[in-house]
């Protein structure tokens, strides 16, 4: 068993926050996605056939509504095919809170060289869950917070088809390793480009309403330019991606869309006597639904998605300075720049504990934040009275997995987040 495992239940489980769906919601977001990035990393392997490795840990920790939690996580590296993973999380709480997920990442049918399949799939029952319901689900204009005993959950399954150019030419194996030099701004010469299309399934039922929108269900087609340098510490290039959502219709619930812009930035700054490295960082995000005031009929219903579906900013990626999902409503912005600089100072091989893992960088990350969500798609509703977030973190590589602290100031509240992956 390899000793990186016990440094996820000391980093990414031991953050103590009164949100229970903060803690373990986002930790499973951010290991799935980093499943599927560090299942080959520059594995020489890729293209041969490697033994499974099985890696397996226990945690404990402690938050407000959750009390003390226990459970376990397990990754299977290679799991079946070279370049797939598997990871598993189990947890159940003193106050009889539990969650269960199952994530299968990058698997191939053999000779369909640009396909990649992946699975996902999320139950959790939660005795005293945070919520913020919007003014379609409470009487209030502005979003309410509300302590309910839920349950929620989502499946996905990916079909990600990596375009048969730039780093996408020589097969989708190829284009999940993680370094790429010779950046270029002609995604048909560097990069990689993908179309994924996700049928999905998502619910949440609330005991203080079950007369809420409890289901959704639909599809979502994403496209992607990925023109990073690198996936765990980007220093050039830049991200790209359009999604579009669409929600069926369901009992008397109509059906309804939206749509996520998203563009990542980097610009190396270089390093000097004190810092080995210097990076800006900046992300712009927008969304819309432009359904949102289509009326329906039938129904006599508008086409909007339930709250838990649709579009919000807060948590662990955008306004990190506010809970998850603090924000909902039709349409959201939301600005990023973050400075992250490598210092030339990295005693941590030599500390105890840290010297059990191999940890090649630290990173020191100054951010800031301003967003916004509102009800109309209009640029000054969007930029009049936004949220702001201001903070500092510190991120390290441990095993091929980013391990993120961060400390977030919001103009109400601050959040105190512990996380794997960059944010962006």
């Amino acid at each position: 068993m390899k000793p990186w495992c016990i440094s996820i239940a000391l980093f990414g489980l031991s953050v103590i926050d009164a949100n229970a769906n903060t803690v373990v919601e986002p930790l499973i977001a951010a290991q799935s996605s980093s499943s599927t990035q560090t299942a080959v990393g520059n594995d020489p392997l890729l293209n041969q056939d490697p033994d499974a490795e099985f890696i397996a840990l226990p945690f404990i920790f402690s938050t407000e509504t959750l009390s003390t939690a226990m459970g376990a996580a397990a990754v299977i590296k290679h799991a079946g095919q070279p370049q797939a993973a598997a990871l598993g999380i189990g947890l159940y709480s003193s106050n009889d809170s539990w969650i269960g997920f199952l994530g299968l990442y990058n698997y191939q049918i053999p000779t369909i060289e640009q396909w990649l399949f992946s699975f996902e799939t999320y139950q959790g029952h939660y005795e005293q869950g945070i919520y913020f319901l919007d003014a379609n689900e409470t009487p209030s204009s502005q979003p309410e917070k509300t302590i309910s005993e839920g349950d929620k959950g989502f499946s996905r399954l990916h079909f990600k088809y990596i375009l048969p150019f730039a780093t996408g030419a020589n097969g989708a194996k190829q284009a999940l390793l993680d370094r790429r030099d010779d950046i270029s701004w002609n995604p048909l010469v560097s990069g990689v480009s993908s179309i994924k299309i996700t049928p999905y399934t998502q619910h949440r039922k609330l005991a203080v309403n079950d007369q809420l929108a409890d289901k959704a269900r639909g599809v979502e087609l994403k496209f992607e330019w990925d023109n990073r340098d690198a996936q765990n510490d980007s220093k050039e290039g830049g991200k790209t991606s359009v999604k579009i959502k669409h929600g069926l219709a369901i009992d008397d619930d109509p059906h309804w869309t939206l749509w996520e812009f998203e563009q990542s930035l980097f610009y190396n700054l270089g390093g000097n006597s004190w810092f080995d490295e210097q990076v800006v960082a900046a992300n712009v995000f927008v969304a819309d639904t432009p359904t949102w005031n289509d009326y329906e009929n039938a129904t006599q219903d508008y086409r909007r998605p339930p709250s838990f579906a649709g579009v919000y900013l807060g948590g662990y990626d955008r306004s990190r300075g506010y809970s998850s999902k603090s924000f909902t409503g039709r349409s959201a912005v939301n600005y990023t720049l973050e400075y992250r600089i490598k210092p030339q100072w990295q005693p941590l091989q030599n500390w105890p504990i840290f010297n059990l893992y191999h940890i090649p960088w630290w990173q020191w990350v100054m951010f800031a934040e301003v967003g916004k969500v509102a009800n109309e798609f209009d640029a000054q509703a969007l930029h009049t009275d936004m949220h702001h977030t201001f903070g500092v973190g510190v991120r390290f590589e441990v095993e091929n997995i980013v391990v993120r602290t961060e400390l977030a100031f919001g103009s109400e509240d601050s959040e105190f987040w512990v996380m794997v992956n960059q944010p962006f």
